[in-house]
């Protein structure tokens, strides 16, 4: 944790990399202070259609409204909570078979890394969108499906990674003396080679919170995410998009989001690869 910690610190010094950091704090913190922010409930029908800076009572409705009438600030702040909740919840549940996964096949190698390499390259050779949708309508659309078909679909990538850094550190004089001092492999793979792949990991999580953020708006826009009425960016431009033409704030304020935390993590991910790359 102080090795990340100290990563992190870092990052002041790449510009690019604060910027990232500042965009995915700022919808961290509005995800965390949603209930508090939103100025109305995001399922109450207010004002159908109304405009940004349409009034409503006492209040303004900043953003304005959906085609229901719902305050699309409150759902856009909303929206940012189940985003983040799954696309994190999704992206650990695929580091965790995937790390594990690539480990194993790194480290063993023969039979082991046979049959795990095996499996992933089954599954990375179908389009991954297809795979999404192919799941999902197999299983269903939900919140746990969403984190299953996230890690089915990531985790190979994720262990061919991992892999291939645990392929060369294996061969370190480190893990040697950890050998000879009867270490078991579990404890070796644990905390001699994990440690030493934080940097590469960090980059590709970062990527790959970004992607997942995308995937999970596609989805919504397919009507294969989130089940209503929990607020979701993607199934909130698909509502409006039939009316996007005439009402561009209710496509807009989502897209932007996406758009936008998809960016910070892309930053954040360009700032950590150049502080890996200089050491």
């Amino acid at each position: 944790m102080r090795r990340f910690l100290q990563t992190f610190v870092a990052l002041r010094h790449r510009p690019v990399a604060v910027v990232g950091l500042a965009l995915v704090l700022f919808w961290f913190a509005a995800a965390l202070l949603a209930p508090v922010l939103a100025p109305f409930d995001p399922l109450t029908p207010l004002k159908p259609f109304a405009k940004p800076g349409a009034a409503h009572g006492d209040a303004l409705l900043l953003l304005g409204a959906d085609t229901v009438g719902r305050d699309i600030l409150s759902r856009v702040l909303f929206g940012a909570r189940a985003v983040l909740l799954y696309a994190i919840g999704a992206t650990l549940l695929a580091y965790a078979v995937g790390v594990a996964a690539g480990l194993a096949a790194g480290y063993y190698r023969g039979r082991v890394d046979t049959v795990l390499s095996f499996g992933a390259n089954v599954v990375l050779s179908f389009p991954v969108l297809v795979l999404y949708i192919l799941i999902l309508t197999t299983v269903g659309a939900s919140g746990l499906n969403i984190l299953l078909a996230v890690t089915v679909a990531s985790a190979p990538g994720i262990m061919r990674v991992v892999r291939g850094l645990t392929l060369e550190l294996r061969e370190r004089e480190f893990v040697a003396a950890a050998k000879l001092r009867g270490d078991g492999a579990f404890y070796i793979m644990l905390v001699e080679i994990l440690p030493n792949v934080r940097g590469p990991l960090l980059v590709d999580a970062c990527l790959r919170f970004g992607y997942v953020i995308i995937t999970i708006g596609v989805l919504g826009f397919l009507g294969l995410g989130l089940p209503p009425p929990v607020p979701d960016w993607g199934s909130m431009i698909k509502e409006a998009r039939q009316v996007a033409l005439a009402f561009p704030h209710m496509t807009l304020a989502p897209a932007v989001a996406i758009s936008s935390l998809v960016l910070g993590f892309n930053l954040l991910a360009d700032g950590l690869r150049d502080l890996d790359g200089r050491g």
